[in-house]
């Protein structure tokens, strides 16, 4: 009969988890397929001493080279040699829970990151500091996830609240983060995304389909509208006398897709800003549908980003957009209309646009 032992009896020094009042392990006992049993450990050190190489023993026994590898490694006995019976038990206790935190056993390490974290060092430097400069000492070699962790789970992390503040955000818990499945819904309308624009629009091959943002002036606080028409670049300026929230743009676009020829009123591709909230009601009106981009995505609307860009030599970055009467946006739109383009073989925008309008 095999005694059962604590996590104690088994792990090294310094490594100890803190199993719940003499939790005991028994090393027979089969967890996971997941995970090496006792068979396995058997196996591994029959071939490991007839002198198989790792990735020998792995094609034999159907696991990855890095389990076998990282199993020789971790799991061998203090005095040097591999042994299945104390891997299996050595494996065991490691996965008792709640482990004690690594920063909280070490009152040395405490000390030495607390003073760090007071000279206003990131975790991630105190991190590489510590593995260049204690290369010996290896429980020190924490990552800087560790780090985060002691000070934000007070209650067993080993660093004290003071320090916090000395992290660049000052934060005392950390700020949730969702992925793009997650995200909360930008509109209350379903937004058609740019993967279902047709073809067409994408390859530039039909003209009347638009790209669209807003630049904005001092402080966010006034903007104008650019569209760009994808096949010829042709620019129009929406002006936006006052604000620029869902309602002003909607009526602004009400006020100048209509005034095109129908067969140029295709489709608006438009980033997910809070001022396209009206888009729905936009398309209803006005028969144009409105794709979005992905988040973060400014190269899927290239030849509006281009454009502007070319704008911020009349409309500078850090002033104050309102300025700005109809009349100066239609003379800035002339401008740029009027300079040739490579990418149209050195024709102007105007030009092309003006082919358009005529095909019909």
């Amino acid at each position: 009969m095999t005694t059962l032992l604590t996590a104690a009896d088994v792990i090294e020094p310094g490594r100890a988890p803190e199993p719940a009042a003499g939790a005991l392990i028994d090393p027979y006992r089969e967890i996971s397929s997941r995970y090496l049993s006792l068979i396995e450990r058997e196996h591994i050190f029959d071939l490991h001493k007839a002198g198989h190489g790792v990735r020998a023993i792995a094609r034999i026994l159907g696991r990855s080279a890095s389990t076998i590898s990282r199993e020789l490694r971790r799991n061998h006995s203090a005095a040097g040699p591999y042994g299945p019976l104390a891997a299996q038990r050595k494996a065991a206790a490691r996965r008792l829970r709640p482990k004690r935190a690594v920063i909280a056993a070490d009152r040395q390490l405490q000390a030495v990151i607390q003073e760090k974290l007071a000279l206003r060092w990131s975790p991630q430097q105190i991190s590489g500091w510590l593995r260049l400069h204690h290369p010996e000492k290896k429980r020190w070699h924490v990552c800087h996830e560790t780090i985060y962790q002691a000070l934000y789970l007070q209650a067993r992390g080993g660093l004290k609240r003071q320090v916090q503040e000395c992290l660049r955000q000052g934060r005392a818990r950390r700020k949730p983060r969702t992925g793009p499945q997650e995200r909360t819904k930008r509109f209350v309308d379903d937004m058609v995304m740019i993967s279902d624009r047709p073809a067409e629009v994408h390859d530039r091959a039909v003209p009347g389909h638009w790209e669209g943002d807003l630049i904005t002036g001092t402080y966010n606080k006034t903007a104008i509208a650019t569209l760009v028409e994808r096949t010829s670049r042709y620019v129009m300026l929406v002006h936006l006398p006052g604000a620029h929230d869902a309602e002003a743009v909607l009526a602004g676009l009400k006020a100048t897709i209509p005034r095109l020829p129908k067969h140029l009123q295709g489709s608006l591709t438009w980033d997910q800003g809070s001022e396209m909230a009206g888009h729905k009601r936009f398309t209803i009106d006005t028969g144009c549908q409105v794709y979005f981009c992905d988040p973060a995505s400014p190269w899927q609307r290239g030849s509006n980003e281009n454009t502007n860009g070319l704008l911020r030599q009349y409309f500078p970055k850090g002033t104050d957009l309102s300025v700005h009467s109809a009349q100066d946006l239609e003379f800035v739109a002339q401008q740029l209309t009027g300079r040739p383009r490579k990418t149209l073989a050195y024709r102007t925008p105007a030009e092309v646009f003006r082919d358009l309008i005529e095909a019909t």
